[in-house]
């Protein structure tokens, strides 16, 4: 879930948007309020938002200082400009400087909804995309650890099978698994096998049983319960870029 920080010295446009917008529609669990940019940039050294909407002028600090500090200490944040028309020039220069949009005041409900929705399309594929990259970076591994990964959507895959397959005795192997990967066999299958539903989930359309099948799960409840367990979220809740 995502958080969410105010910032407006007119404490009726601060009340307006959040009694306006259903925030949890977007994601959004978290709001916050600052009536300067000074109190923000407090509340900004103490917390991460994922989004700012900062007007412009304010006392005691601006809302371009107070985004350039945001963005110093955090860049991905997403800032969204609250200006005036006699302020418009300075909120299209923000843009240009790494704002995610502006608010052209008196502005919606749905304006506001309309930029939250931008962004947290934003948000949602940038983390995909991390995911994603974190998945693909498979170490070129061992040819135990190729071995193993030949064989994650055989449900009937075993140690012993292991064994025969590299000649060695099942005891032997488990010791020489522990030593080569640091955890046991049966924990090393489980996490490789999550590794790859997750890609699949990811990348692919097909049904969570048909993930199940392809990493060695004849069962898809057994499968879902697993996932949950290991993943911290069902397969479905992944998918959908949920946080758990």
């Amino acid at each position: 879930m995502y958080t969410l920080l105010i910032v407006e010295d007119e404490y009726l446009v601060r009340q307006g948007i959040r009694s306006l917008v259903d925030f949890k529609q977007f994601g959004i669990e978290h709001v916050y309020e600052a009536e300067n940019g000074l109190q923000a940039w407090h509340l900004c050294q103490e917390k991460d938002f994922d989004i700012v909407l900062t007007d412009i002028n304010m006392p005691k600090m601006n809302g371009i200082q107070l985004a350039e500090l945001i963005k110093e200490r955090k860049a991905d944040t997403h800032l969204v400009f609250l200006t005036g028309y006699d302020e418009f020039d300075y909120a299209l220069s923000a843009v240009k400087l790494g704002a995610d949009d502006y608010l052209l005041k008196p502005f919606s409900k749905a304006d506001v909804e309309a930029v939250l929705l931008k962004i947290k399309e934003k948000i949602d594929l940038a983390k995909k995309q991390e995911k994603l990259h974190q998945l693909a970076e498979y170490k070129e591994g061992s040819d135990l650890e190729k071995t193993i990964q030949k064989h994650l959507g055989d449900s009937s895959f075993s140690l012993k099978n292991l064994a025969q397959e590299l000649g060695f005795s099942p005891n032997y192997l488990s010791v020489l698994i522990k030593k080569d990967l640091g955890m046991s066999f049966q924990d090393y299958l489980i996490r490789e096998r999550m590794k790859k539903a997750k890609l699949l989930l990811l990348t692919t359309d097909l049904r969570v049983y048909e993930i199940a099948e392809q990493v060695g799960f004849e069962d898809m409840n057994y499968f879902s319960q697993r996932f949950k367990q290991v993943v911290g979220m069902t397969p479905r809740q992944y998918k959908k870029g949920e946080t758990s």
